[in-house]
């Protein structure tokens, strides 16, 4: 009875910091007085819990303000530059290393090709393990100020209590990779902190969320548009993952029955017109009679991407003939995440969606129009994401962040935190 006492305790103690931490990390700077207004927590309880997180350097006083009366009002906030986390995107073409403070301001990055794509795991193991000692040395931080390291993966990812994060990316040839595993085995600095695992689309989305295109919705879909396609849905205020965790791979949904060939096996997904490595192989498809100027073979995802819209600039009929099917398709994919999931918010990211919806945007806006039912469209806000073609790293560090808002602290070392 005892031990569940101090349980209740514990908990109640923990779920008291994570209510003021959240609070000053995402409103503040607050007063103690702001704290006790907007909280269910009394006066005496603020005092003692925001004095307990200043004597643990969590948060910081910066400041004050007058008040109607009385002496000055204290202003806290979280002390966001004495903390770091770490952020890992794991593309198809690239894994991206990024060193945050708490409030996501970038202090290093590295960043280091995959020639052969990411099929490669060891390959991939290898790279984040170089960008993780580069960053850490870059920004002459001390390990011990690491809340933990998020990853970004283009794929499903599902948990096991022997192997930790498991990876299932059918379109990059990733059956069941055990990365979590692999990530601890190769030892160096990931041994020693908690590291964090999730869908690429889903960190983006979380980071768009919290600082970017959904910040203040409750209901919205983030869409990442890079070599493939995927999407956070966003419920309530949480990501939607389904009973397998493979929610949001909207880029296989079918909008052609029996059409083009898409890299999971199936035929006429959206992922099939709309990927960057679909448009780019559908352009070079009709590209050498019509548009003698297009990408060279050799060019980057990006740079052929570039090369089309730049055709299309010039008038060139086959790049315009591709990027309005390419608009078509894309706004009924949008069409029905609309009629499925009514949200008031969606948001096209990640490179290639940012690439495209600089130019196809309004565009895409006449088709869903068009798709989708009248009174959910009239109720959706459809615009680009605003955090930039790498938000998926920093997408990844809200990862360790959230971590830290809910457990009140840092977690302890060696945790898992999939």
């Amino acid at each position: 009875m005892a031990e569940r006492v101090m349980r209740t305790v514990r908990d109640l103690r923990r779920s008291n910091r994570s209510l003021l931490l959240r609070r000053l990390y995402f409103d503040g700077p607050l007063s103690r007085q702001d704290l006790i207004d907007t909280t269910t927590l009394s006066a005496a309880s603020v005092s003692n819990v925001v004095g307990d997180l200043i004597g643990d350097g969590l948060v910081a006083e910066v400041g004050s303000v007058g008040s109607e009366g009385g002496r000055p009002r204290i202003l806290l906030q979280v002390d966001c530059p004495r903390w770091h986390a770490i952020g890992v995107d794991v593309g198809e073409t690239r894994v991206l290393v990024e060193l945050f403070t708490l409030d996501l301001a970038v202090l290093a990055r590295e960043e280091y090709p995959l020639p052969d794509g990411c099929r490669d795991v060891a390959a991939v193991v290898d790279r984040i393990d170089s960008g993780l000692r580069g960053v850490l040395a870059a920004g002459a931080v001390r390990q011990e100020t690491i809340i933990g390291v998020g990853v970004g993966v283009p794929g499903v990812v599902a948990h096991s209590p022997e192997l930790g994060a498991v990876v299932h990316g059918q379109t990059i040839g990733w059956d069941a990779v055990p990365l979590e595993r692999l990530l601890r085995e190769a030892g160096g600095v990931r041994a020693h902190l908690p590291l964090y695992i999730d869908n690429g689309a889903t960190t983006l989305g979380q980071a768009e969320m919290w600082f970017g295109a959904g910040r203040g919705a409750r209901d919205a879909v983030i869409a990442l548009i890079g070599s493939g396609v995927g999407a956070c849905v966003v419920v309530d205020g949480a990501p939607y993952r389904g009973t397998g965790r493979s929610a949001g791979e909207w880029g296989h949904t079918t909008v052609q029955v029996g059409g083009r060939s898409c890299r999971c096996g199936a035929r006429g997904c959206l992922e099939a017109y709309v990927g960057a490595e679909a448009v780019i192989e559908r352009f070079r498809e009709v590209g050498p009679a019509g548009s003698p100027s297009g990408p060279p073979a050799e060019a980057s995802e990006e740079g052929a991407l570039a090369a089309i819209l730049a055709a299309q600039e010039r008038g060139e009929p086959a790049a315009a003939a591709v990027l309005e099917e390419t608009a078509v398709y894309l706004g009924v994919g949008v069409a029905n995440l609309i009629n499925l999931f009514n949200p008031e918010r969606i948001a096209l990211g990640g490179w290639a969606g940012l690439l495209l919806g600089a130019r196809l945007l309004p565009r895409v806006r006449e088709v869903a129009r068009e798709y989708a039912l009248r009174h959910a469209f009239a109720n959706v806000e459809l615009s680009l994401c605003q955090l930039g073609p790498d938000a998926v790293a920093r997408g990844a560090a809200t990862l360790p962040v959230a971590g830290f808002l809910a457990a009140g602290s840092r977690p302890p070392r060696n945790q898992s935190a999939s």
